[in-house]
């Protein structure tokens, strides 16, 4: 099973912090060797407990390339860790962005990948590994999507409502529903099976919408059976100033600006 990070976006919402370092490579903590852990360490560590990944593709953008290419080369790993690939998908800007659906077959596309895939965003931060995603997976031999209880229906207009069977098949899902009567969301974890990778292709293809992972889902649990596999622990879309201030108190950053948590 191959893993793709999508780290290529510009994080606007995060200026001025991320005018010149991508928000995946933002300090969050804790100290560790005289360095703070950066956000796309955190990442990984939760994708250590994905059995089967033999090959990390981390997809950046052309801005900020260099940044992540140095964090590889520095980056201390064991030796079973798998190795990582870094992909440029080219975009020097906001307005020439490939997108997360766009970014993901940019990558299969790049490095020819025929493979079963786990995708994970850079800017997903978990509070323990995903121990279990990929046995589950296995079982079902179709797409499967994080979800997670924000346990507040306010929040969930900003993200991707998800309604499931007991055995997870999904039954219902809307991108950022304007109404919502469920509290539970879709999370930017993916799995997808080596026989789906040529619908993603063709949802493109279709003219839908490349920027948005949550719209590929919901374009594709109506042509096959898509599960939800709910995630352990403490999840946090780490988007704005108060949910990078949120990931830092969890996990007890330098650069903490406060002492109390807030609300995702």
């Amino acid at each position: 099973m191959k893993l793709i990070v999508l780290a290529a976006g510009f994080a606007t919402r995060l200026y001025p912090l991320t005018l010149k370092v991508p928000k995946a490579l933002l300090p969050i903590g804790p100290v560790k060797n005289s360095s703070e852990k950066l956000l796309i360490d955190h990442v990984l560590d939760a994708a250590s407990g994905i059995t089967g990944i033999n090959q990390v593709h981390i997809v950046a953008n052309a801005l900020f390339f260099d940044q992540f290419d140095a964090w590889a080369k520095n980056r201390q790993t064991d030796q079973d860790s798998p190795a990582i690939d870094l992909l440029n998908d080219g975009a020097t800007d906001e307005n020439k962005r490939l997108g997360a659906v766009g970014d993901l077959q940019f990558a299969i596309k790049e490095r020819s990948i025929d493979d079963d895939i786990a995708v994970i965003a850079g800017d997903n931060l978990f509070s323990q590994p995903l121990t279990g995603f990929a046995e589950y997976c296995r079982t079902k031999h179709a797409p499967v999507v994080g979800v997670y209880d924000v346990g507040d229906i306010r929040l969930v207009p900003k993200y991707s409502a998800v309604k499931k069977q007991s055995d997870g098949l999904i039954t219902f899902f809307e991108e950022k529903p304007p109404k919502p009567d469920t509290t539970l969301v879709a999370i930017a974890l993916y799995y997808y099976p080596r026989h789906v990778l040529p619908l993603i292709k063709e949802y493109l293809d279709s003219g839908n919408n490349p920027d948005h992972s949550g719209r590929l889902i919901q374009w594709l649990y109506s042509r096959a059976r898509c599960y939800a596999w709910p995630v352990p622990g403490t999840w946090l879309d780490v988007g704005s100033p108060e949910t990078l201030e949120a990931a830092r108190q969890m996990f007890g950053c330098e650069n903490s600006l406060s002492s109390t948590n807030r609300n995702p």
